[in-house]
């Protein structure tokens, strides 16, 4: 059985940083993607990054560019969301996500969420 549990959540500050792990489990999965969505209040769920396995290929939304850092760690099958410089604007459940490809993210499997909290 997949499993992916996301950590490493919590209330920061603005412009400081927090990073989420998400621990992948239950499946190989070399050859998948893996990547990092949010959900506020109210608001649709958005892609934030995604990432290779292999780690060669990475993208980003333009809202976090230049901001957040995905990164993995495939002996440990981990993936990581370094987030610098929050805003209000990014509170948000994170969830993080595994597929074939990075285009089919949205239809794979799914982690449990954890919550980030930005205060102004």
């Amino acid at each position: 059985q997949v499993q992916l549990v996301e950590s490493g959540g919590g209330l920061v500050q603005a412009g400081g940083s927090l990073r989420l792990s998400c621990a992948a489990s239950g499946r190989t999965f070399s050859n998948y993607a893996m990547g990092w969505f949010r959900q506020a209040p109210g608001k649709e769920r958005e892609y934030v990054a995604a990432i290779s396995w292999g780690g060669g290929t990475t993208d980003y939304a333009d809202s976090v560019k230049g901001r957040f850092t995905i990164s993995i760690d495939n002996a440990k099958n981990t993936v990581y969301l370094q987030m610098n410089s929050l805003k209000p604007e990014d509170t948000a459940v994170y969830y993080c996500a595994a597929a074939p490809m990075i285009a089919t993210l949205r239809s794979g499997y799914w982690g449990q969420g954890t919550q980030v909290t930005v205060s102004s």
